[in-house]
């Protein structure tokens, strides 16, 4: 998907939402996981049927799908096919290793589950994001400031005399690696006081930004100081959607927690 599609999604949409598919066995309704053979692909259907007209892109948590082994993996692939075609679709892997490595990771994410985007981390260095980059309206989304507690353990480490830190010595490098039209980096909303200044040091790029719902990010500010002209932000929600009920309701309940965050947003902002 290229950045002029996105941008146009957004702009008939009105929304900046990002859905996050983070979908446990355990906590899925009950009444799924008696009632289906494939309870976690039937949670997944419900969710993006309810909510695929008013989100811009679902953001696929590879991690909750790997941990069930080679059904997961099937699961991942079907959960895919589902999306329709007009949103942006994001498997967060977090991966990224040595050039030959990482090559296959894009092979498997790009080309066979074909994905849009995918989640890589930074920390081994250009060699071992470049083989994203190689794929034609594809994204890579680098982790920068992510929205964890443990987030400060190190991403707000000095790196010079000068008081640079970490996220953003990670931002101004990779910032060059690719460009705004392949690249976005992962901003956590509870970090609300940052984006003024990380908007200083990558003032196009498309920001995905999680931590808004139960992590319990501040919207407002993040919009306020994170929104560019063509937008340039997607807000993540995942357990706050999806687990709104455990009941039979529970994809009706997903839209209205998510057309709940679309109108805070709508508030803020003009489309």
């Amino acid at each position: 998907m290229t950045r002029e599609s996105l941008i146009e999604i957004i702009k008939r949409k009105q929304s900046l939402l990002c859905v996050g598919l983070d979908t446990d066995l355990e906590k899925i309704p009950g009444f799924l996981k008696q009632n289906f053979d494939n309870p976690v692909l039937e949670f997944n259907r419900r969710i993006i049927k309810a909510t695929a007209d008013i989100a811009v892109a679902f953001k696929i948590n590879t991690a909750f799908y790997e941990s069930q082994g080679e059904e997961g993996w099937k699961n991942l692939i079907e959960t895919i096919k589902l999306i329709p075609e007009d949103i942006l679709i994001i498997a967060d892997a977090k991966r990224a290793d040595i050039g030959n490595t990482s090559k296959m990771y894009a092979k498997a994410f790009f080309e066979k589950m074909n994905a849009d985007a995918v989640t890589v981390a930074p920390y081994m260095g250009m060699d071992s994001v470049k083989p994203f980059l190689e794929y034609k309206n594809k994204w890579i989304i680098i982790l920068a400031l992510t929205s964890n507690i443990g987030s400060k353990d190190f991403q707000y480490l000095p790196v010079d005399r000068a008081g640079t830190k970490l996220y953003e010595k990670v931002l101004e490098t990779s910032s060059s690696w690719g460009n705004i039209n392949n690249t976005m980096f992962v901003v956590g909303a509870t970090h609300p006081e940052d984006f003024k200044s990380i908007r200083q040091i990558v003032p196009q790029h498309f920001l995905l930004v999680p931590g808004i719902g139960a992590q319990g990010g501040d919207l407002q500010q993040v919009l306020k100081h994170g929104l560019i002209s063509d937008y340039g932000l997607l807000i993540n929600s995942s357990r706050g959607i999806i687990y709104a009920s455990n009941g039979e309701d529970f994809d009706s309940a997903a839209r209205k927690k998510a057309l709940e965050l679309i109108y805070k947003i709508r508030k803020i902002i003009k489309f």
